[in-house]
């Protein structure tokens, strides 16, 4: 069931976004004077489509991986001489470069669009509280404490951790200080510096913020099993769905965190637990199954859920703008996002950050089923971070991208000529090569992942 829902939020969130991409193309070269034959969202047969007045066909196709507008061009085969006027391929260079342009311009519009109306609607954010620090860590030698709310990360103002994280993402694979201001329990606001070196470069960056020493305050949850997996270890154990632990090697635990620390430290390891069920203490013996992470650290794993819980008032806030005010936090916020998806794309391609992050649909589809569970302004937030990174990504000078038709045309531009087919026909394999083994990477990347 969640894998149907996955594709399907994969399939809603790519629909839209690809949409909104190519209808930038279209739009521009209509009033371009360019004839488009087909605008299809999608590749490969279309499973419905339609014609407008001017002759263009709308497509729905049955691949949810992209999508094109196929405009006539001399290029691609003969054109009547009555319709040269309309052709690609007889429009000046600013317009080509216009054209091309545009579908990433419109995935920026988009996004700030999309986070205006998350910032009119609102949205809910954890209070960021530090609930433990490292020994050792860049945060303890900084001198952060347990109980400090963040206030501004490496500059930027912070309502939670998703926010802090955002502002750390443009500093992975650098050196130097990483300034964080905190409130302490009285209020008082202090700057703290803390120092890192190539951090996590040649890494996956799962956890930013406990990178630095830093974890989250998590209110008290009970111990109370709310799911038991079928054929886990704790169903070998005998745990049952209500089930409270206890004890576990006849230490007390009264928070289901705690518990959980207690499993992941114990793979292929015994462990005695007792749960109260029914009233009465009940001795069970556990052995957790050791499954390794992605940096091929081993931990134990039971198979079993607790009970949701909720974080308690004073550690939710609730953060929204007036409707002009909005316009500026969301440019703002899509210019941030621009230039650290460029700044990512830069440091994996000189090696300080690993290839391993780079994400496919697979991964996509997750975290859009995540997102839409989690509400329409994560939705919304979701969608412009992604619809920011497509618009960038096409915006590489790489030929078969936006960026790489941009480039062709400059020179064009610059040399008062286009460059020779056979040349262009060069770059496109050469473009074509780099996608696919970008593309190859992502897959592997999410089969890795699963």
């Amino acid at each position: 069931m969640e894998a149907l829902q996955s594709v399907l939020s994969l399939i809603i969130t790519l629909g839209i976004l690809v949409t909104v991409h190519e209808f930038g193309h279209f739009w521009v070269a209509r009033r371009c004077g360019v004839k488009v034959l087909r605008f299809s969202v999608g590749f490969g047969k279309p499973l419905f489509s339609w014609r407008d007045r001017l002759g263009t066909e709308y497509a729905v196709a049955a691949i949810p991986l992209g999508g094109y507008v196929k405009m006539l061009d001399e290029r691609e085969g003969p054109v009547a001489t009555e319709d040269l006027h309309q052709a690609f391929s007889q429009k000046s260079v600013y317009q080509r470069i216009a054209i091309a342009a545009a579908g990433p311009i419109a995935n920026f519009l988009f996004a700030i669009a999309a986070y205006w109306l998350m910032f009119v609607i609102g949205f809910s954010a954890v209070v960021p509280k530090i609930g433990a620090v490292e020994e050792d860590s860049a945060a303890d030698v900084a001198g952060m404490q347990v109980g400090d709310v963040l206030v501004t990360v490496d500059g930027r103002d912070v309502h939670g951790w998703r926010d802090a994280i955002m502002s750390l993402v443009g500093r992975i694979g650098e050196s130097g200080d990483i300034a964080i201001s905190a409130a302490s329990e009285s209020g008082q606001v202090q700057r703290y510096d803390l120092q890192v070196n190539r951090w996590l470069a040649d890494q996956e960056q799962d956890d930013l913020i406990g990178s630095l020493g830093i974890s989250p305050y998590r209110p008290p949850v009970s111990p109370i099993f709310s799911v038991v997996q079928s054929g886990s270890a704790a169903e070998k154990a005998g745990i049952l769905v209500g089930d409270e632990v206890v004890a576990v090697e006849g230490r007390q635990v009264s928070e289901w965190f705690a518990f959980v620390d207690s499993v992941k430290a114990s793979p292929g390891k015994i462990l005695n637990v007792t749960v109260v069920r029914g009233g009465r203490e009940v001795d069970l013996e556990l052995l957790p199954d050791g499954v390794a992470d992605e940096n091929g650290v081993v931990y134990g794993k039971i198979g079993v859920g607790v009970a949701s819980f909720k974080y308690p008032d004073e550690l939710i806030r609730k953060v929204s703008y007036g409707p002009l005010r909005s316009v500026s936090e969301a440019v703002s916020q899509t210019w941030d996002d621009t230039w650290m998806t460029f700044g990512a794309i830069k440091k994996m391609v000189v090696g300080l950050v690993s290839l391993d992050n780079l994400s496919g649909p697979i991964t996509i589809a997750r975290v859009a089923n995540q997102s839409i569970s989690s509400g329409f302004e994560e939705f919304l937030r979701f969608l412009a971070i992604l619809s920011v990174s497509l618009g960038v990504l096409n915006l590489l000078p790489i030929p078969i991208l936006d960026g790489g038709h941009i480039l062709f045309y400059l020179v064009e531009a610059v040399r008062g000529k286009a460059l020779s087919e056979q040349s262009q026909v060069i770059g496109f394999k050469i473009g074509l090569s780099l996608v696919v083994m970008m593309m190859a990477i992502a897959f592997y990347n999410d089969i890795m992942r699963l």
